[in-house]
């Protein structure tokens, strides 16, 4: 495989691309930093077709990433990636877009009885028999100029991924268990998944209260704090703990001055303007509306008691039927998809329909309808069927 040096102009990196969207696949990985800023810090793009590879700096002064960018979001030439999820985050931010095609080789995995988040060190060993050097892993890859030592580990995750994806899609022909991936793989590069909107930030705030004046202040704080974060370029608990957040909406502070007492603030938010922007916020915040209201129960949404436990028996009967398959049981079902059966919901469910009704849906009914029970049959936990 040609190896080619760090690209850091334009014109090499656009004729590289047009080759590459020649090919039949590409793997890409980034490098990036996000310790310090919002959105990451895209420090370095590898890539590879099965006949060449390169590294390229998007720091480079001069250097225009649109060509790449077009291969990526724009080419037919199916793209690989492993745990694409932070990859595509950047590439979204960059574009609004997500890769497609796209084949992530840890969903993959998934479908091949490796677990829900084998890491790609261990991919690399179990099919290429390879020990992945670690050495620069935890490397400031922000920091220029880049030796070749960092170069040399970064590009060999995209020359290894080349080599072991089409290892991974003939064992996926052979059993049968491409099209198992496809809904996994229509989620990870679902754009929806990547947007930031300061309206929902609230969802991703743990407090114990379901009272409509408390969640009202929980949306209208935790979206002030995405849009200060956003413009400063800073963590949004750089800004506000969620702890802090948590504490300011439960018991709301009547005065900028009372923000002095609140634990998780200096004494500075009192007089200055970041404190007075939280007030505003705060002052503005209305009750949550009765249809953005979580359920009773938010782990188990609209269940009962007996419910929950239905719930519990049918994950329990996943694991059985996912350990029978060799399938990570992640890919056939998740935990919404069995609190629902076992509230009585049938339509609509993707566990309800093609390989995941065969594999584990058709018992899951049998189970809550009380036609399959749980034996235990030389110390093994079996499923019995009820007459």
């Amino acid at each position: 495989m040609l190896i080619h040096p760090l690209i850091t102009d334009t014109a090499t990196l656009a004729r590289l691309c047009d080759r590459l969207a020649t090919a039949d696949f590409v793997t890409v990985d980034t490098e990036f930093m996000r310790e310090n800023t919002f959105f990451p810090d895209l420090c370095l793009v590898q890539i590879a077709s099965a006949d060449e590879a390169a590294a390229i700096d998007p720091k480079a002064p001069g250097l225009n990433l649109q060509p790449l960018l077009d291969l990526l979001t724009e080419a037919d030439v199916l793209k690989v990636f492993h745990a694409a999820g932070q990859d595509l985050e950047i590439i979204y931010n960059l574009t609004g877009k997500t890769p497609a095609p796209l084949f992530d080789t840890q969903v993959a995995a998934m479908a091949l009885g490796q677990g829900e988040q084998v890491s790609y060190t261990n991919l690399v060993q179990s099919y290429l028999g390879i020990a992945v050097d670690k050495g620069a892993r935890f490397t400031d890859w922000a920091r220029r100029p880049l030796n070749d030592r960092q170069i040399d580990y970064a590009i060999g995750d995209v020359t290894h991924l080349a080599a072991l994806f089409p290892k991974m899609v003939d064992k996926l022909r052979r059993t049968g268990r491409g099209v198992w991936l496809d809904d996994e793989m229509a989620r990870v590069c679902d754009p929806a998944t990547y947007a930031n909107d300061p309206e929902t930030a609230w969802q991703r705030v743990r407090i114990n209260s379901r009272k409509a004046d408390v969640l009202g202040r929980l949306k209208a704080l935790a979206a002030w704090r995405e849009r200060e974060a956003k413009a400063k370029d800073v963590p949004r608990g750089r800004i506000v703990k969620d702890e802090t957040l948590g504490e300011l909406v439960a018991s709301p502070p009547r005065h900028q001055a009372d923000l002095a007492r609140m634990r998780g603030l200096s004494a500075a938010w009192a007089s200055n303007d970041i404190g007075r922007r939280l007030m505003a916020a705060l002052d503005a915040a209305e009750p949550l509306p009765a249809d953005e209201m979580p359920s009773k129960e938010v782990a188990r949404p609209g269940l009962s008691t007996e419910g929950a436990l239905i719930a519990d028996l049918l994950k329990l009967l996943l694991k059985i039927r996912a350990k029978e398959a060799n399938v990570a049981p992640k890919l056939i079902a998740r935990g919404e998809e069995l609190d629902a059966i076992a509230g009585g919901v049938r339509d609509g469910l993707t566990i309800l329909s093609g390989w995941r009704f065969d594999v584990f849906g058709k018992d899951a009914l049998a189970l809550v309808d009380g036609r399959l029970g749980f034996a235990v049959r030389d110390n093994r936990l079996v499923m019995t069927a009820i007459e």
